[in-house]
């Protein structure tokens, strides 16, 4: 494997990884090629992020490399979040909020084996609004983040606890998903969550 192609693969399992990150013996493992090739690359690619004027940037955080987007931009980020045409939550976000609601404490990948497609985003949209959060790490491999909602996602839709949630048996099949959290939501009050709401 040529090192252009090396650095490819490594940007796009960092993208994968999100805010979970990947560290240098992780990726070696999965590229199969050592460690200090692995690290070499990751250097170059810094540097080639910050030559090219890229909107991403590759960072170390806590031993782990991360792609993130650049604090000078944060100011443009806000306007994309607090847009009116982007103010709804979206069906996967939705979807994402409803199984943290009863699954928690629960991990992406755990969100993502539920829902059978990515989630990062969604996860990363609730967050943002609020409505749900970090709370731990699991024990296993990597230290999965761990996520369950906020105060905010109770005193949205009114709800005391989580224990006053529609019953659980709604929400057991997978296969009926996107129906079953039209329900859930419809059941609290079928309002439309948008950022104006729980901001």
């Amino acid at each position: 494997m040529d090192f252009p192609k090396l650095k490819s693969i490594i940007e796009g399992l960092l993208f994968l990884s999100g805010d979970e990150g990947l560290t240098v013996k992780q990726i070696a493992e999965i590229v199969d090629h050592r460690a200090e090739l692995v690290a070499d690359a990751l250097t170059e690619m810094k540097e080639d992020f910050e030559q090219q004027q890229r909107g991403i940037q590759v960072l170390q955080i806590a031993g782990s490399y991360q792609l993130t987007t650049l604090g000078d931009h944060a100011a443009y980020y806000e306007k994309l979040a607090y847009s009116p045409s982007r103010s709804s939550l979206s069906q996967a976000a939705l979807e994402t909020l409803a199984i943290v609601a009863y699954r928690q404490p629960i991990t992406r990948v755990e969100i993502e084996e539920i829902r059978g497609v990515k989630s990062e985003r969604a996860i990363q949209t609730l967050v943002h609004k609020d409505l749900i959060e970090e709370i731990g790490r699991a024990e296993a491999i990597g230290r999965p983040i761990l996520y369950g909602t906020t105060k905010s996602f109770l005193d949205y839709f009114g709800l005391p606890s989580l224990q006053a949630l529609p019953e659980p048996q709604l929400f057991e099949s997978t296969e009926n998903l996107e129906e079953e959290t039209q329900l859930l939501f419809e059941k609290l009050d079928g309002r439309q969550l948008t950022i104006d709401d729980v901001n």
